[in-house]
């Protein structure tokens, strides 16, 4: 903690960051230096397309419009007041989108207090609590930067159908319907057909990088947040963008660069509890779709809190993020972190994306790809047209069905613990839980517990929504990973409309989708069914704190 609070502290615009010069173990002065005399800063500024070598030249010409589109967004304000008052008495937003088309808007709206409905899965059952929950008041923003996203198409099938059931004509439910697209997108058609409001975003800014385009400030906004406050918040902090001192973006992305080319490639994301709610799931996918590929990468590890098992180790840079300090506080809120982040919202945003695509630099990857997300959704599409293959499980342990490779032990806790006890250095464990998780949140208690048991660093995502995020990381990155997947019995479908399957359907081919594309890597996987969800989530915790007995 003293490295933070002697070593040099790097601001502009209201955001800090403490400690990344005091990462000297793994180079980051150094690395920051060698930036700068490459003239990085200012070419980032300028969105030089060639910072990042020839092979992702062609890429980033289109992508690094996030550079600056908090300046364009502005456009959008007026729009977006007009919208507001249009929809009315339209109060409960509903935001169906994933990934980079979900994720900043749910840090906006838990950071600043606004009720937002984030629907990022295909559970059935969390997507049918959804429908349920005030559909004559709902408006529902259906964000997709391609417009193909099969989850978000899904969602619009299904709230269409309940509008029409509901007695709404075609004219009505039309009006409950905000689209976000690119332009020129499939989506942009269909919403004209709808009769939807449409929202064009900046096609210049990829999905992970569009926090402060139309995907993060239209539902933001819907819901009743200030979003010019936001803009203005980035605006102030990218005046430092060029800047060889007083850059955060530039001293936490070469942190996280220096550390990862030294040992360091897994960074712990903590809140220090200052009022920055959930932006660890927003830069857990900023950083690990981006660096993940060509067998290197960063991998976040989101912590409960400071003292939460996994958020230290020899392998791990710490870093813990914030809201702005008061004068004299001492940055980490309780934990000892090697990099501490804190300030506004809007500011954080900007920072966290330029830092990664600083920190692309450093590893020599193109930041603004993601090579292998498409081979999942590849082995979906083709499992939901050929079917289900039959599997057997390896045993039964009360509601917990089994699938384990030959060898692997036959007790419950013994296959947790060989799989935690597999991990190498430098490995990690990732949990996979294709679950509701909201009606299902207590399997996310096993994170901590297998992090706790295990002492290496341990990850827990939501199905499909780490498909859109880790998922990348787990293909492309370095294949030292464990995984442990979750899956569950489906107590009452849902069909999607228009479409020969049904929600439990697609949830399971997409778990079976990512199995097939895990197993090609031949690395360590377990599938664990719930075939009662409540009673196998409790059985499965406690073969999990059985670890340390």
């Amino acid at each position: 903690m003293s490295d933070l609070l002697d070593g040099p502290v790097e601001a502009a615009a209201g955001l800090a960051v403490y400690g990344a010069a005091a990462v000297d173990a793994a180079g980051a002065t150094s690395t920051r230096d060698a930036l700068v005399r490459d003239g990085v800063p200012g070419r980032l500024a300028q969105k030089d397309a060639t910072i990042w070598g020839p092979d992702a030249e062609q890429e980033a010409k289109i992508r690094l419009g996030w550079v600056d589109t908090h300046r364009r967004s502005r456009d959008l304000l007026p729009q977006l007041a007009e919208l507001k008052t249009e929809l009315g008495d339209l109060d409960h937003v509903v935001l169906a989108g994933m990934g980079g088309s979900s994720l900043a808007p749910e840090v906006i709206a838990r950071t600043l207090g606004k009720p937002l409905t984030v629907l990022d899965t295909t559970d059935p059952g969390q997507v049918r609590a959804a429908l349920a929950d005030r559909l004559e008041r709902t408006v529902v923003v259906v964000a997709s930067k391609s417009g193909s996203t099969v989850e978000t198409d899904s969602h619009r099938r299904a709230y269409w159908q309940a509008f029409l059931d509901a007695g709404m004509t075609e004219a009505e439910a039309g009006r409950h319907f905000v689209v976000v697209t690119d332009p020129g997108s499939p989506l942009e058609a269909t919403a004209t057909e709808m009769g939807a409001h449409v929202v064009l975003a900046d096609p210049e800014v990829g999905g992970r990088f569009s926090a402060l385009t139309a995907f993060g400030l239209v539902p933001s906004a819907l819901a009743g947040v200030d979003v010019a406050a936001l803009i203005d918040e980035a605006e102030a902090l990218a005046e430092s963008f060029g800047g060889e001192r007083d850059n955060p973006g530039l001293a936490l992305g070469a942190a996280l660069g220096a550390a990862a080319t030294q040992g360091r490639d897994k960074v712990a994301l903590v809140s220090d509890g200052t009022g920055i709610e959930g932006l660890g799931d927003w830069a857990e996918q900023l950083v690990a779709e981006s660096t993940g590929k060509s067998g290197v990468g960063i991998l976040p590890v989101v912590v409960e809190s400071p003292d939460s098992p996994g958020a230290t180790g020899d392998d791990v840079l710490t870093v813990t993020y914030g809201g702005a300090l008061p004068a004299g506080a001492v940055p980490g809120g309780g934990a000892q972190p090697q990099v501490a982040v804190n300030g506004p919202l809007g500011a954080h945003f900007l920072t966290w994306e330029y830092a990664t695509a600083v920190a692309g630099a450093v590893l020599g990857i193109d930041p603004f790809n993601q090579p292998n997300v498409t081979e999942s959704k590849e082995n979906t599409n083709k499992i939901l047209a050929a079917g289900p293959v039959a599997e057997s499980p390896s045993f039964t342990a009360g509601p917990v069905e089994v699938y384990a490779p030959a060898g692997a032990p036959g007790d419950l806790t013994g296959v947790l613990r060989w799989l935690t006890d597999g991990l190498a250095d430098g490995g990690y464990l990732a949990v996979m839980a294709y679950l509701d998780r909201f009606a299902d949140a207590d399997a996310g208690e096993l994170r901590p517990l297998l992090a706790g048991a295990t002492g290496r660093p341990v990850t827990f995502g939501w199905g499909p929504r780490f498909l859109h995020s880790t998922g990348q990381y787990h293909k492309g990155g370095p294949q030292v990973g464990s995984f442990l997947q979750i899956t569950g019995a489906v107590a009452e479908d849902l069909p999607v409309p228009g479409k020969p399957y049904t929600f439990g359907e697609l949830q399971a081919a997409q778990a079976a989708g990512d199995r097939q594309a895990l197993a090609g890597r031949n690395r360590p996987l377990v599938r664990l069914h719930l075939t009662d969800r409540t009673a196998g989530v409790a059985h499965l915790l406690d073969a999990a704190r059985r670890l340390r007995t």
